[in-house]
């Protein structure tokens, strides 16, 4: 029992240092990762090298899957290239199987303790990407010590069967008897220990960690080489899980990259059933290369770096032999998951998240693009207002009806984006986007206030023709030039969403709000210069002033959210200042021909 939760504790430590180092890199370069992963995956080759990187930082297949299943559902990556991203996914995560064949040999607990020492610090700076750095050490020494652990806690089979205990030697033989009785029946002996891999990752959740337990179990004598390839093969198997339950939620696109990993690491287990043998003695001749300085000290033959060598050659294999399918692939996976008729309704904003590695700092792209969206509603709204003001004599009563149900969309997508935003703020993101999902949040607002703002000078104007207040043409002229300027500061602010925004810029928009506030005042005193006058209609001019200061407004909140994105754009350490624009991105994978 004590041996079984020293285990349990090793991977703990494991499992916890992977946690604190896939986040720590997140904060450390997680905008470095996005504009990576949204930019250079142009073909497959390339797709693949982002895919192999971004495991390596991460230490997780499942977070970079997880990541590519969001990106493609907010339209970072096209389908063609996630499959690229996720093969490269694949090829990744062999590195953790050669780490931990390596601490097999070496003993790196004395290094891992000296690097959480001197990470340490740098976890008590509050600012800046010193903390990530500070993270990133930390997890990385708690890895290699969680490795350590494990190596050390789980009992050498040959140690217990000389074991001078008789029910140490029983306890090894009985476990030794169960495994053999599993072995030995050709390919139902291969699937057991198939569904055992995938089994044994769904249950950790990592196929990392199902790796390390794997691969400890074989160095340590308790399963041989084949029982534990095909271990490691279910394994791949069962981190596709992950991206599977990750979609559920989301668009069709997020659920067909889903599908393409799965069918991927499939196609891989299949041909390699047909061609284990060969591939088995091909690893063996291959390991028999390996210099005398990589043999242990517990086995003649190192099993630990077969399985190594095992899994990256099949990884490696695998993705030269379906590359070029990856148009086939794609195919087969629109088939699988059908675009679903339109109902009409609006696609809820989905939080994309891998269960124990929060990603909070990759998934706002979602929240970014549905601020696009959110903006251009505001655009498309006070095109409306301009189109009631402008027609008194047309019944637009759908017009104003539609206006009045854009307005209540306008409300649910900032629900739904402040929500989102709280959950990404709450997966501890990194000091730089934490400063700008502050911003992105009050700019949700602003934009909230712009449409509601929009929809009283929609209902001014039905109180006017229905209350027939005549406007002079003074007022008339006065108030559609006023909504040509609010029109062109509602345009600025949609085409410098989430771009880099430099004080030129900024100064730009404020001397445009200026101008919008001095021509407001400008109306309002005509106004009052026409109150003044001879049989004033007061109602209609009270009526006009109102309508001038909603426009005024309009232009007070503009400018509010001219000044959050040059914030966002000028923060300290924000290397989105080398990212396109979510938007631009967006749009050129959608004019990119598939395949």
């Amino acid at each position: 029992m004590v041996t079984f939760l020293e285990i349990l504790g090793s991977l703990g430590v494991f499992l916890f240092g992977m946690k604190v180092l896939s986040e720590g890199t997140q904060k450390v370069a997680g905008q470095r990762m996005r504009h990576v992963m949204a930019t250079m995956t142009k073909n497959r080759a390339s797709g693949v090298a982002t895919g192999f990187g971004v495991t390596c930082l991460l230490q997780s297949s499942s977070a970079t899957t997880v990541i590519v299943v969001s990106f493609v559902n907010v339209g970072l990556l096209t389908l063609i290239e996630s499959i690229g991203v996720i093969m490269g996914a694949n090829l990744g995560t062999t590195v953790t199987a050669w780490i931990i064949a390596a601490v097999g040999k070496f003993s790196l607990a004395k290094i891992a303790i000296p690097i959480i020492g001197i990470g340490l610090p740098f976890i008590f700076i509050s600012k800046g990407r010193a903390k990530g750095w500070g993270e990133v050490m930390i997890g990385f020494g708690l890895l290699f010590f969680g490795l350590g652990l494990l190596k050390d806690n789980v009992p050498d089979v040959k140690g217990m069967l000389a074991s001078e205990d008789a029910d140490v030697k029983a306890q090894a033989e009985a476990v030794l008897e169960f495994i053999k009785s599993l072995s030995g029946k050709g390919y139902l002996s291969y699937l057991l220990f198939l569904v055992l891999g995938v089994v044994l990752t769904l249950m950790v959740q990592s196929s990392s960690a199902a790796m390390a337990i794997t691969v400890t179990l074989a160095m340590n004598g308790w399963i041989g080489f084949e029982e534990s390839a095909f271990v490691v093969l279910g394994e791949n198997i069962g981190t596709t899980v992950t991206a599977w339950l990750a979609s559920l939620g989301a668009n069709h696109h997020a659920k067909r990259a889903a599908r393409a990993h799965f069918m991927f690491n499939v196609l891989g287990v299949i041909w390699m059933l047909i061609l284990f043998v060969p591939f088995k003695e091909l690893v063996l001749w291959i390991s028999g290369g390996l210099p005398e300085s990589f043999r242990m000290e517990k086995h003649n033959t190192d099993v630990g770096f077969n399985l190594a060598i095992f899994h990256t050659l099949f990884n490696f294999t695998n993705i030269c032999l379906l590359i070029g399918f990856v148009p086939f692939i794609e195919k087969i996976v629109t088939n699988w998951v059908k675009e679903p008729a339109s109902t009409g309704r609006r696609e809820r904003l989905t939080f994309i998240t891998q269960g124990m590695v929060n990603t909070g700092e990759l998934n706002l792209p979602e929240a970014e693009k549905a601020t696009v969206e959110l903006a251009k509603l505001t655009q498309d709204m006070f095109d409306g207002f301009v189109e009631v003001f402008n027609n008194p004599k047309q019944d637009l009563s759908e017009k104003v009806n539609s206006l009045h149900e854009m307005e209540d969309e306008a409300d649910e997508r900032t629900a739904d984006i402040t929500e989102y935003l709280v959950r990404c703020a709450s997966a501890e993101i990194g000091q730089s986007n934490a400063t700008g999902v502050a911003q992105m949040i009050r700019i949700v607002s602003e934009l909230e206030e712009i449409s509601d703002t929009i929809y009283r000078l929609v209902k001014l104007t039905q109180r006017k023709y229905k209350k027939e207040r005549e406007f002079t043409s003074e007022a008339t002229e006065g108030l559609r030039d006023y909504a040509q300027l609010i029109a062109r500061f509602i345009t600025v602010y949609n085409e410098k969403m989430f771009q880099p925004i430099d004080r030129k810029e900024i100064d730009a928009a404020r001397t445009l709000e200026n101008e919008i506030g001095s021509r407001g005042k400008s109306l309002n005193k005509l106004a009052l210069g026409r109150m003044a006058m001879p049989e004033p209609d007061i109602k209609a001019e009270i009526l006009n002033m109102e309508l001038n200061n909603h426009c005024e407004k309009i232009g007070n909140h503009g400018f509010n959210v001219m000044q959050c994105l040059y914030t966002m754009a000028n923060k300290e350490e924000a290397p989105d200042n080398i990212a396109q624009p979510i938007d631009q991105i967006i749009d050129d994978k959608r004019d990119q021909p598939e395949g």
